[in-house]
């Protein structure tokens, strides 16, 4: 719960059902978590995994002391930082990533990781995620590839030519 908070300070969503505590609700649409975040932390590819455990319990250390220094009062029903209103959330979490803080390379990494879920789906086949309604590709505007299975853009992103291929290039893109 306390890495969904975490994941949702940094690309919040929708909450998913009206108690939800861990998603403070902020923005419409799903986030980090709807994205896949947990998943991308969970997997063994990322590395993350065998640290997350500690990273919730010094997020919630980190949390009990950002609550006692302000004076606020902790819900004992969720975790510390789950029991952050949002902008407190977002105001410790600039501490924990800030270049001043000697644990930070920690907690921009985790950061990375929840926008990586986002940005590409990482932890899933992208077609997959697509046919699926990935949030954060279907926010992007990602589009599904041809029907050979094969993405092909007819328009320039840049909305021209910004450079003419060279002459021996082969008709599938390939320098000769």
């Amino acid at each position: 719960m306390s890495l969904e908070a975490y994941a949702d300070t940094i690309l919040p969503g929708e909450r998913r059902w009206p108690g939800d505590r861990a998603i403070a609700g902020v923005s419409q649409g799903g986030g980090a978590v709807a994205s896949g975040a947990l998943e991308v932390l969970r997997s063994a590819e990322g590395g993350m995994a065998p640290a997350l455990d500690m990273l919730a319990d010094g997020l919630n250390e980190h949390a009990r002391a950002y609550v006692a220094e302000r004076g606020i009062e902790p819900d004992a029903e969720v975790p510390p930082f789950v029991s952050l209103d949002y902008p407190d959330r977002v105001l410790l979490v600039q501490r924990l990533t800030d270049r001043a803080n000697p644990e930070c390379d920690a907690w921009i990494s985790l950061a990375m990781f929840c926008t990586i879920a986002f940005d590409a789906g990482s932890h899933t086949n992208t077609v997959e995620a697509l046919a699926a309604g990935h949030v954060g590709l279907k926010t992007m505007g990602f589009r599904m590839p041809d029907s050979d299975g094969l993405w092909r853009f007819d328009t320039y992103s840049y909305g021209r030519q910004l450079a003419r291929p060279h002459p021996d290039t082969t008709p599938s893109g390939s320098p000769s």
